[in-house]
């Protein structure tokens, strides 16, 4: 089992950045790949980045690439996703998750509880 916890969400006016972070724990953290999802309201759960469990290859949505940066600190367990530049479309719940290295959210069998972004116009 591997638990995950995200924090750094809140509210933040267009134009602004977060940081949001993920840490883990349980079993070996470099086992796993972690990627970031995010559900807005009456949406579908939408891949926004991954990483190797190295972090030597990434991937990202199109719609984030270029302002969202996915990191992680294997000697700390922890994976971040620095947001910049944010736009009111990026409104949503924010999910960790570990697994393989994929963009489809049924290859991460482990999930945090999600932490809300909340971008104002």
């Amino acid at each position: 089992q591997v638990q995950l916890v995200e924090s750094g969400g809140g509210l933040v006016q267009a134009g602004g950045s977060l940081t949001l972070s993920c840490a883990a724990s349980g079993r070996t953290f470099t086992n796993y790949a972690m990627g970031w999802f995010r559900q807005a309201p009456g949406k579908e759960r939408e891949f926004v980045a991954a990483i190797s469990w190295s972090g030597s290859r990434t991937n990202y949505a199109d719609s984030v690439k270029g302002r969202f940066t996915i990191s992680r600190d294997n000697a700390k367990n922890a994976v971040n996703l620095q947001m910049n530049s944010l736009k009111p479309e990026d409104t949503a719940v924010y999910y960790c998750a570990a697994g393989l290295y994929s963009i489809r959210g049924e290859s991460y069998p482990y999930w945090g509880q999600g932490t809300q972004v909340t971008v104002s116009s």
